[in-house]
């Protein structure tokens, strides 16, 4: 590996644009062209992958809807495609997925279903190496609040009621609202995390609003609210 990082780095995004100038200045830090990165897609949708042909639809090189904007994102830190790995439910075995997470400098968590991804990488026996990875852990959507010991989700299109999750234990301080956009559920569940939680709300709003935690340090970027007991402030 390239370069480990002593401490821990977690980076919670809206999407997976980080070459976006809001960004890049921020990003370019922790992002080097000497950078190996895991890409641990395994947030997918039931209903939508069912095989491995539709992993490929939505992850690989020749057709992967989301593939150029992932990796060419990446591309403008100066990292190349030999330096991106995708970890395929399908095809990875245990051993292989656990050779690239052991390889790279930074996990990459893609959007979607956060529950679902957690589960999966349990199934493959990946958490405790994502656990004690010693490296950048980057995220976005679903890839963000899954880096919260405990994150919930407020009601939308593929969550009908409000819940509690549990992620990796790599963020205690506060709960994270991704996609925010003032809507009735979001506050409501804002509010629910202050009255029962007792720790801040950092609400990422649409496309615009990121959090880098560097060794215990929360530094926002963009639009990004915060909610607490007493206020609410805008960064």
């Amino acid at each position: 590996m390239s370069n480990k990082n002593l401490h821990k780095v977690n980076i919670l995004l809206e999407g997976y644009d980080i070459d976006a100038l809001w960004l890049y200045g921020d990003l370019k830090e922790y992002v080097s062209p000497e950078s190996k990165v895991a890409i641990i897609a395994f947030s997918f949708r039931d209903e939508k992958v069912r095989s491995a042909d539709d992993w490929e639809k939505l992850f690989s090189r020749e057709q992967g809807c989301y593939y150029g904007g992932i990796v060419n994102s990446l591309k403008a830190y100066g990292l190349n495609e030999e330096q991106i790995s995708f970890i395929n439910y399908f095809s990875d075995s245990r051993e292989s997925a656990a050779k690239k997470i052991e390889n790279a400098d930074i996990l990459y968590f893609p959007g979607g279903l956060p529950d679902r991804m957690m589960e999966r990488i349990k199934e493959f026996g990946l958490y405790d190496a994502i656990l004690h990875h010693s490296g950048i852990f980057l995220g976005y959507s679903a890839g963000a609040v899954i880096q919260l010991k405990e994150y919930h989700l407020s009601p939308d299109k593929d969550y009908s009621e409000f819940s509690y999750y549990e992620g990796f234990p790599f963020i205690e301080d506060f709960y994270l609202e991704v996609h925010y956009q003032g809507t009735e559920e979001q506050n409501n569940s804002i509010e629910r995390i202050l009255f029962e939680r007792k720790k801040p709300v950092y609400a990422l709003e649409a496309f615009s609003g990121a959090i880098i935690v560097d060794n215990g340090k929360i530094k926002t970027i963009g639009k990004v609210k915060e909610f607490t007991n007493k206020r609410k402030t805008n960064d």
